[in-house]
């Protein structure tokens, strides 16, 4: 959200903008909580602190031990084993825990929620009707599903919004966001397909890595350089994707020349299935997650 008119604190963006938050939503400074302190809290806070959107002394992260908080006590944030202190001095509030873990912390922080907070869940498999049936009637609530790159601020980032958010509120947390890498809004029901595409994704990606790396092993090359080249022709490739706006059919016709490599190669991936096996790898964890989603 931006705007010429003075509404509020002011946060610096990544572009050097100014993100301008409306006091009655977020209170006059924006004050940001975590409950629960792993990988996932660490990328997207770590991303805030990284580009100095949201101020160390403005963050307060909780987890039950100092095993994961001691990352955050080092570079300035506050630390508690209370939820209920996050919750009293914060106005936006990551819930960062595991998943079956949300009704209890829900239910030990619901009498002190007010409609100024707005609370974001990262946990897998907690829909927002399931989020809004454990907090008070009209609490603002948004659902994102981050990816494992967002630790290095390349990541891929879906949210939706519950009944009571607005477009105020996705604003904000898309502008919190974009230190993770790429956030986009979508329907709840894309969250699975995410999960399908991006969140297990990566792991795909990582395999295909490894292929690459070993297959120039096995031509002579040594592990270590064959890994930065394979990593950096994956980081390379998916560029110009982005930012191109092609199809990736158009690209990798692009890069195919009549009795060339490419096409001797890309026949060997399509005789073993290639496709149909990533395909059908995006469909089978999509359906889990959406198992998970029913529990």
């Amino acid at each position: 959200m931006r705007s010429s008119e003075k509404m509020g604190s002011r946060i610096k963006d990544s572009t050097g903008g100014v993100l301008e938050m409306e006091a009655a939503v977020l209170g006059d400074e924006l004050v940001v909580g975590c409950i629960g302190a792993g990988k996932m809290a660490r990328g997207v806070l770590g991303g805030l602190l990284l580009t100095g959107k949201v101020p160390a002394k403005n963050i307060t992260v909780s987890a039950p031990t100092d095993t994961n908080l001691q990352y955050f006590r080092d570079n300035g944030c506050n630390t508690t084993h209370s939820n209920s202190d996050v919750l009293s001095q914060c106005r936006v509030i990551f819930l960062a825990t595991k998943p079956h873990i949300i009704p209890t912390v829900l239910e030990e922080m619901k009498h002190a929620v007010t409609p100024q907070h707005v609370i974001i869940s990262m946990a897998a498999g907690v829909s927002i009707q399931t989020l809004q049936g454990l907090t008070p009637a009209g609490t603002k609530i948004l659902r994102m599903s981050p990816n494992l790159p967002c630790l290095v601020q390349e990541g891929m980032v879906v949210i939706c919004r519950g009944t009571a958010a607005g477009q105020r509120e996705v604003d904000m947390l898309k502008n919190l966001l974009s230190v993770c890498g790429m956030c986009e809004e979508t329907p709840e029901s894309y969250i699975d397909i995410h999960t399908g595409i991006s969140g297990s994704g990566v792991a795909y990606v990582y395999l295909f890595a490894e292929a690459l790396a070993d297959g120039a092993v096995k031509m002579g090359m040594p592990s270590a350089l064959s890994n930065k080249i394979a990593a950096q022709t994956l980081l390379g490739a998916a560029k110009m994707i982005l930012q191109t706006g092609e199809h990736p059919a158009k690209l990798r016709s692009d890069v195919c020349t009549p009795g060339g490599t490419t096409i001797h190669a890309l026949h060997e991936l399509e005789k073993g299935s290639l496709r149909a096996t990533v395909m059908n790898a995006v469909e089978a964890a999509t359906k889990r997650a959406r198992e998970l989603d029913k529990r």
